[in-house]
């Protein structure tokens, strides 16, 4: 089957960065779907493990997590799926992606893709929606149908998490929402999205919350450059606020949220695959839930920009464009 892979961790621009391969059909452990992958999208967590992740013997490393595609076979336990099935999911960072023709993923974090969304739109949702469904109601522990006059602030609200979590809380929740983003196209990508206002985070957050008259804030998504923003969450949340937090760092001064009480709240999606805990099926569920609200017209698909067709150069274009820091919503290709 063709695949997309790498064989060594290489910068983006050289053409070896990824590479496309001949690989054999992946076999089905028994909870396992086979997915003709239809569409895929491409997270910031590709371009990671792809600087980060050696591959091991001589074998390459196969990338991409989101998918959607129609299952092609059932291993012997799968219970909730059958040949046919058109699905969406976001796979297990521990095995091996879904950039390639032929995908194997455990049925208890896939769900049956939204119907009112064509491959590529569907693309976009699983890994983001994941992560911002997680972040919002299992870290910071918002309640459905509740929160009023709480605010969340969302930095970085323009990208892929940013902008799902902001169509997750302003449909599912009471919270006053509060993104940030720099440039006008993202200011207004935010507020079509639901954000109730969007500030600058170009400038000190505390003093935007401010002068904009919002004061302190209940709770703080914090989806990109964290470190650089560190001390401006502090000072805008409020005493006993919540945190929480997706991107990567070196270290993270815990010391200056004791004053405040604040608490800290890590969120990786990959978690319940990557351990395999007991409500690993709650990923299905939930995917299964972002689906009807998608059919339903109240959430909307996150894909910005179609890269075309599922190959290595058009790959290494999109990884490109996540590691320029200018990426607004998601990026999808589709078809082999």
């Amino acid at each position: 089957m063709k695949a997309i892979g790498y064989y060594e961790s290489l910068p983006i621009g050289d053409a070896a960065s990824l590479k496309d391969i001949e690989l054999a059909m992946p076999s089905l452990q028994p909870h396992d779907l086979l997915v003709r992958v239809g569409a895929i999208s491409v997270n910031p967590v590709d371009t990671k493990v792809r600087l980060h992740r050696a591959p091991k013997d001589n074998q390459p490393e196969i990338l991409g997590w989101d998918a959607v595609g129609v299952v092609e076979a059932t291993g012997a336990a799968v219970s909730n799926f059958t040949k046919g099935d058109r699905v969406y999911y976001a796979g297990a960072i521990t095995r091996p992606g879904t950039n390639s023709e032929l995908h194997a993923v455990d049925e208890r974090i896939v769900a049956m893709a939204p119907t009112s969304l064509d491959d590529s739109q569907a693309a976009a949702l699983p890994l983001t929606a994941i992560t911002a469904y997680e972040l919002l109601f299992d870290r910071l522990g918002a309640t459905k149908g509740g929160n009023a006059g709480k605010t969340l602030l969302v930095i970085g609200g323009a990208g892929g998490v940013g902008s799902i979590l902001i169509q997750l809380a302003r449909q599912l929740t009471h919270l006053r929402i509060i993104a940030t983003a720099s440039r006008q196209e993202t200011r207004q990508w935010c507020l079509d999205l639901g954000a109730h206002a969007v500030i600058d985070h170009n400038r000190p957050i505390a003093e935007e919350l401010k002068s904009g008259g919002f004061g302190e804030v209940d709770y703080v998504a914090a989806l990109t450059q964290t470190p650089q923003h560190y001390d401006q969450i502090v000072e805008s949340l409020k005493p006993q606020g919540k945190l929480a937090v997706i991107d990567d760092m070196d270290k993270l001064d815990v010391m200056k949220l004791k004053t405040k009480s604040i608490s800290l709240h890590w969120e990786l999606m990959f978690t319940r695959s990557m351990f395999q805990t007991p409500d690993m099926a709650e990923q299905g569920r939930l995917l299964a839930e972002v689906a009807e609200l998608v059919d339903s017209g109240r959430v909307r698909t996150t894909a910005s920009s179609n890269f075309g067709r599922i190959n290595a150069e058009n790959l290494r274009r999109a990884h490109a464009h996540i590691e320029s820091g200018q990426a607004r919503g998601k990026i999808v290709l589709a078809g082999f």
